[in-house]
């Protein structure tokens, strides 16, 4: 018996530690950019920890849109997900203080407001048990007809696809006398095909690998908005994995959104262009018709300050793009005399 029990101890003692595996889920298109790069993140945490963290990914949609996979990160069938703000903001409406409407100009302004708000936004996420590997950019959204539109009023005569989850915005836009009709990023594409949808709001790169722009081939040349991404992994995943591991692993993961955000620019880009080749009408709105949609945008800022956003924190975005348009007006000013 005492023989026995020692030779039990011992292959327990021997044998291997078991593999941590990371389901994530994405919409990322299968072989685009930020589905490679997350590839390639997960082939160095598997490199770092000697085979013990692998990172089995689920492109495309796979596990559903992405509230659907937010739910299943919940019930432990997915433990990562990268994904956008439309999700984000499902768990933590905090990150839609990075989305307002036509709120920032550029991603200089963009990078600067979310390094100074993403400590709150992560220690909000961590909260409801997610922890932040990584912050990333989908794009800027601009919005895609089937016919051509200049002015609030005329897209108010159009089906505007919502995602579905997005409650906020859902309501926003049909208080304000649009039509929304709330559906599931996978469903787009059918949605303009048989008639349920005639517009869509997305950055061009999602537009272009999505193939959605085929159904409505006219983008209204404002940027509406940015939408912004980041990659999440359940916290109590997380807290089981070594701590040296994870250190290494998160220094990883924020390289990978630089990388990230580098590649998604400069292929936003690109896809423009590319568009036009296989037939995009770009419609070019002039400063009248601009101006309707900055008043539209800043007409529910009060609805979403209080609302969607807590009120300190939209405050503290615009105080951040204002000083930070200051700042760089003075540079610029200083360095032309």
């Amino acid at each position: 018996m005492p023989r026995t029990f020692f030779a039990l101890l011992l292959a327990v003692a021997s044998a291997p530690a078991q593999s941590t595996i990371i389901r994530m889920g994405t919409l990322a298109p299968k072989d685009s950019q930020w589905h490679k790069i997350l590839l390639d993140m997960g082939e160095q945490w598997k490199k770092i920890s000697g085979g013990k963290v692998e990172l089995k990914i689920y492109p495309g949609g796979e596990q559903g849109d992405e509230p659907a996979m937010v739910e299943k990160l919940r019930i432990k069938k997915l433990q990562s997900v990268a994904i956008s703000g439309a999700g984000l903001s499902g768990i933590e409406s905090g990150v839609s203080a990075l989305q307002i409407p036509m709120m920032l100009n550029s991603y200089e302004e963009l990078d600067y407001v979310r390094d100074h708000i993403a400590d709150r936004l992560e220690k909000g996420l961590a909260q409801r048990g997610f922890i932040v590997l990584n912050w990333a950019d989908a794009g800027w959204v601009y919005f895609f007809t089937k016919k051509p539109v200049t002015t609030p009023n005329e897209m108010r005569e159009l089906k505007l696809c919502t995602l579905q989850g997005d409650n906020g915005f859902y309501e926003l836009y049909k208080r304000n006398g649009f039509h929304p009709v709330a559906l599931a990023a996978t469903d787009i594409l059918t949605g303009l095909q048989t008639g349920l949808i005639d517009a869509f709001q997305s950055p061009p790169l999602l537009a272009l690998s999505s193939q959605w722009f085929g159904g409505a081939k006219n983008m209204l040349d404002i940027k509406f908005a940015q939408l912004v991404g980041a990659t999440l992994i359940s916290k109590d995943v997380w807290d089981k994995i070594p701590a040296n591991t994870r250190t290494e692993m998160l220094k990883i993961s924020r390289d990978a959104g630089v990388k990230l955000r580098e590649e998604i620019r400069k292929a936003e880009s690109a896809s423009i262009p590319l568009m036009q080749q296989f037939g995009l009408n770009i419609v070019r709105a002039d400063p009248k018709a601009i101006a309707e949609w900055r008043k539209l945008a800043e007409s529910i800022y009060p609805s979403l300050r209080g609302g969607e956003i807590p009120a300190d924190l939209f405050d503290q975005v615009v105080k951040l793009r204002d000083d930070y348009r200051k700042t760089h007006m003075r540079a610029s000013a200083a360095s032309h005399p």
